[in-house]
């Protein structure tokens, strides 16, 4: 059934990815609104988000029954991390990601017309936000959100940012992909994001590939694999990038607060395959916050790889 929806989507596309005469036309994606996980202890990684990376919880909610359905941690005004109590122990810690665009229901109209599986409808969430998801080649959901002018998020403005969070950019999510044609075809084809960097670790097999969003500065790293990992060791390949403008102060800034938020795990800052400083740190669900420079540490843009992924 998947084979069809791509086949489908390749038939009103371009090669350029803009859509065929007589398709709607893409609405914009203008940023990374979310990313989602599951933690099995959610005290304990409300500690980690908290008091390790200084962000603050707002707008939890809860079930019927009064247990916790979600939270969010706010990066930025349009910018959050999203835990969930996990579903299933032991599974894979990522649920989603969400990407913001300019109009919800055009959006939904537009990938509809290009042949992916859509709701009939979007929907309004539980923070009054529109919405709507769809899935990737590789079984990831996708969310796009349309913020509320009036919605809580909108009357929390300015607040619960405090100045001691690590970051106050949420550059990129990484996510695991298997057939990088299939995934170009969907993130590329699709919806429009630019290919801007790839890297090898030993220049004989592809590991990542970077895909901007067409119309802001956030970008998704696809992970490549051969084998798919076990779902309880996905976590280093499932992460987050927060932009910082110094690795060696926010080491320095978590190695000030770990013991108080009782976290034990290695703070080293190295550099990267791309040149760039940072420093990996790791939920209590072992799922990986990336502290990462925005520039290379000469100025210089890292040459991409020209070696050939581990799958097609």
């Amino acid at each position: 059934m998947r084979t069809l929806v791509w086949a489908a989507a390749a038939v009103v596309l371009t090669s350029g990815g803009v859509a065929a005469q007589g398709a709607p036309a893409r609405p914009h994606i203008t940023g990374l609104a979310h990313v989602a996980f599951y933690a099995h202890d959610i005290e304990a990684s409300r500690t980690y988000y908290r008091d390790v990376l200084g962000y603050e919880e707002v707008l939890p909610q809860k079930n019927a029954d009064g247990t916790l359905a979600l939270t969010f941690f706010k990066v930025n005004e349009r910018q959050y991390i999203e835990l969930f109590p996990e579903r299933q122990a032991g599974g894979d810690r990522f649920s989603h990601l969400g990407l913001e665009v300019d109009d919800i229901e055009a959006m939904r109209l537009y990938l509809k017309a290009t042949g992916i599986v859509v709701p009939d409808t979007v929907s309004v969430g539980r923070v009054g936000n529109r919405s709507f998801n769809v899935k990737d080649p590789d079984g990831h959901q996708v969310e796009f959100v349309k913020y509320a002018t009036d919605g809580p998020m909108a009357k929390a403005k300015g607040t619960a940012m405090p100045a001691g969070r690590i970051s106050t950019t949420m550059r990129h999510v990484g996510i695991l992909v298997g057939s990088l044609d299939a995934a170009m075809s969907f993130y590329r084809g699709v919806l429009g994001l630019h290919e801007t960097w790839r890297g090898s670790r030993d220049g004989k097999t592809l590991d990542w590939v970077n895909l901007q969003l067409p119309d802001g500065d956030d970008y998704i790293e696809f992970m490549l694999y051969g084998e798919l990992p076990a779902p309880d060791k996905r976590g280093s390949q499932h992460h987050i990038a927060l932009f910082v403008p110094d690795i060696e102060a926010a080491a320095a800034t978590i190695r000030s607060r770990a013991a108080k938020a009782g976290y034990t795990k290695p703070i080293e800052t190295r550099t990267g395959i791309n040149r760039k400083r940072q420093l990996n740190l790791y939920d209590p669900d072992g799922t990986r916050s990336e502290l990462m420079e925005p520039g290379t540490i000469d100025g210089t843009p890292t040459a991409s790889a020209t070696a050939p992924p581990p799958r097609k």
